[in-house]
Parts: structure tokens; sequence; C-alpha cells
């Protein structure tokens, strides 16, 4: 067969090893040609291809970003778009579709409505995407953070500071949540529960008053205060309608030290939680995703996406995993274990 593979949206640790994966045993096993389609979906839509092929897949195991390019470009948003992908994709016999919700949203889209034979692999940091327990590129990036929450505690801990450190998640918290239980964050706020700037400024208070002259606050980007408390920030929209997070550290920080007397920090993690080389989870499941989805392109189960459950590789239907309502966001159980340690 010949297969079309495509990364799109946000680069992510794991994705060199998705392709490699898909490419490898799809020559060795199944004897399939491949051809890579370069900056997501825009490549589908502008007839952009890159030759791919095991000699192409050497040494990028370990590498971070995507040897095919990403852009968050999707058919339907392109006048004509459609229509063209449709041209592109008629010379390959599949499609593999590397993405989170929205270069997924696009495949699904596609499925439905042009019956277009493509396998879909979950990727996101974020830890959003329905149906699949975690998605490769989200330990990378608890590492990542985890990392700078200990080292933050250092300095903090020299200054008698309030280190407020914001971490990735758009409109969900898991990073902000594992990032600050593994390093023992004094506060951790997500945008699954709006926060209480009240309640957060009474707990440092009594930290320090029982001898505890630092503290970390770990707060998602996407959180926002509980209505009629403080103002929340504005957010800018992008050209492709996302909004732009980003900066809520710093009215947190403004917050807390005006109304504790704390002097406060900030430490936005931001992009680097996207970079460097993949934890060793994230290399394997990248690596089982990417032979999972070859092995569904041969078994025809198209409009299917691997996900990971109960510690097996499984297929489910790409419209159980993306969509409106589908969002995977932080239970309230995961909230009350962090909570034991804000006193």
């Amino acid at each position: 067969m010949k297969v079309g593979v495509l990364t799109g949206g946000g680069d992510c640790p794991g994705l060199n090893a998705v392709i490699r994966a898909v490419v490898r045993k799809g020559e060795a096993i199944h004897g399939d040609e491949f051809v890579g389609y370069a900056d997501g979906w825009r490549g589908v839509v502008e007839g952009l291809t890159l030759p791919l092929d095991g000699h192409r897949c050497r040494g990028i195991l370990p590498r971070g970003g995507t040897i095919l390019g990403t852009s968050r470009v999707s058919p339907q948003q392109v006048s004509g778009g459609v229509e063209a992908a449709l041209r592109t994709l008629a010379d390959v016999d599949a499609l593999v579709v590397i993405g989170g919700e929205g270069t997924l949203g696009a495949a699904l889209r596609l499925a439905v409505d042009h019956e277009v034979p493509l396998v879909a692999v979950p990727k996101t940091i974020d830890n959003d995407i329905g149906a699949t327990e975690v998605t490769f590129g989200f330990h990378t990036a608890v590492q990542i953070a985890t990392d700078a929450i200990d080292r933050l505690h250092t300095t903090a801990e020299a200054h008698d500071r309030v280190m407020v450190c914001e971490v990735m998640g758009r409109n969900v918290g898991w990073i902000a949540m594992y990032a600050g239980i593994a390093g023992g964050a004094a506060e951790i706020i997500i945008p699954e529960e709006p926060f209480d700037i009240d309640a957060i400024c009474a707990d440092l208070v009594r930290r320090h008053q029982m001898g505890r002259y630092a503290s970390i606050v770990v707060v998602a980007e996407g959180a926002l205060p509980q209505a009629g408390t403080i103002p929340a920030p504005e957010r800018e929209v992008d050209i492709y309608g996302h909004a732009r997070l980003g900066g809520i550290a710093n009215l947190l920080a403004s917050e807390i030290e005006h109304r504790t007397g704390f002097e406060s920090r900030v430490t936005i993690l931001g992009h680097v939680q996207r970079g460097g080389t993949p934890t060793a989870f994230d290399r394997v499941l990248a690596t089982r995703f990417g032979m999972a989805a070859i092995d569904a392109v041969h078994a025809g189960a198209f409009g299917q996406m691997v996900a990971l459950q109960a510690g097996r590789i499984v297929l489910v239907p790409l419209g159980e995993a993306v969509g409106s309502g589908k969002t995977k966001r932080v239970p309230h159980d995961l909230v009350e274990v962090a909570e034991v340690f804000y006193r």
C-alpha cells in the first residue's frame, strides 16, 4: 500500500517516534511505500510532500519536534481546502494522521463527510484527548515542569518568596496537577475549578505562620478566577480562532503579593515544555501507537484512533475521542489528593 503520514498542531516530544514506528513496520512487515506531507494539513492542501522511508527515519527516535514539520492549518479553514486535500489524497491508499484535537477534528470530518481512509494517532502534551488514558508527550512535559519546580524551591527558600510557576495545558490542568503534586507545590490551580484568590492567600499565610517561609504555586495557563472575585485576564484570539493563553501567573503573583505582603515572583515555562527529547515512557508509547496505526491501516480499520486503555493499545472510533464534550478533564478526586498538602 501507499500510505501518507502527517503531523499537525503543536509539536510534541514523541512525534518522530511514531513516524519511525509506522514506517519501519510498514516497510518491513507489510511492504508499504510512504509519503510524508509537510507541515500537517497544509501539506495535504498544497500538495507539499517529503520523502519518507526507513533511511529517513534513522536516528529520529530520541529527537523532539517532527521531521515532517507541523502547522495548525485544517482543510476546512482554507477556501477550497477540502477539495484540494481530496485531490492530493487520491494519490495514496490510506493516511495516518498524528495530532491533537484540532488536527484529529479535521480528520474526523474528512472521514465522515468524504470517506477518506485514515487512522488517527493522538498526541498532545495537554493530555486532553478523550478515549485514551494518556497521550505521548504528556509525561515529558510533566517531567520538564517538575524539574523546574524542584529548582524553584531552592531559590524561593533562599529569598523567602512565593514563586508562581505557569505551565501549559490549554483548557485542562493535567500538567499543572501532575507536576504540582510531583514537585510539592503549595497550591495547584487548574481550569477545571475556578480559583478563589482569598482562599489561596489564606492558605499561604497559614503555611508561612507555621514556619514555611517559601511556597510554590503552580497554575495552568487556562486557569480563571471565580466569577465576581478579581477580573479575568483578557485573551486575544489567533488566526485559527484559538484563544492565546498565558499570563495568568502575573495576575496571581501581583494579587498574592498585594494581599499577603509576601514577595512573589513569576516563572512561565512556556514552549520549553514542548521541546527536547521525549522520556522513555513517551518513546515506548509513541512506538506502540505507530505500530498499531499501520496495522489498523492494513486491517481496514479506517475512521479509528489508536488509544491506551488498561495498559493495552486498542482502537476506538475517532468520533468518541474528539469533538464537542469529549475533552478529558482532571477529575475532582485528583484535586482532593493535592488539597491535602495545601495546609
